[in-house]
């Protein structure tokens, strides 16, 4: 099973994202408002039987809650992928990557970068991103749960389904 932990805006948030500009350009493929998350980490393919071993760890470990940050602007990852920065999660995310460090593939080997993805170029395509990004976009939201989801790759995009969910603690 692929899996990753993630933190999902709440509907407000979702609102205001989705009323950001979607221009139609060949070669971009937009995501779309249920798929719209902060990954904390990618874990990649986990065997079956030690899904609810990954659920456990994550039961076990304090996550503490914060402020997520959205914005201050749509940005982008070079030439392929556009996105808005996330602040505020980087204490959630450490704590999730320390619980299930020996589970999926190894934990990435540099800092967070909490984001959650608009839009990502097709492999063979070619596509100017810089005019697409800098659109003002801010919002935030209390982090108060983080969720295991699995995800199901497809031919329309991926569709995640949350295998389960975890309340975060009190912090501050």
């Amino acid at each position: 099973m692929r899996l990753f932990v993630a933190a999902w805006p709440p509907q407000d948030v979702v609102a205001r994202l989705a009323a950001l500009p979607r221009r139609d350009v060949k070669g971009l493929r937009w995501t779309r408002p249920d798929q719209w998350h902060v990954t904390l980490r990618f874990l990649g393919t986990v065997e079956d039987e030690d899904v609810g071993r990954v659920a456990a760890a994550l039961a076990g470990v304090p996550v503490a809650g914060g402020e997520a940050v959205l914005g201050p602007a749509v940005g982008r990852f070079g030439q392929r992928i556009l996105h808005v920065p996330v602040e505020g999660l980087a204490p959630a995310a450490a704590a999730v990557v320390a619980a299930t460090a020996v589970f999926g593939e190894p934990p990435e080997d540099r800092p967070f970068r909490g984001h959650l993805t608009l839009a990502r170029v097709s492999d063979r395509a070619r596509v100017d991103l810089r005019p697409l990004a800098g659109a003002a976009m801010a919002a935030s939201w209390p982090l108060g749960e983080i969720t295991l989801v699995a995800s199901r790759l497809g031919s329309s995009g991926a569709r995640y389904e949350i295998v389960e969910r975890f309340a975060t603690t009190f912090a501050g």
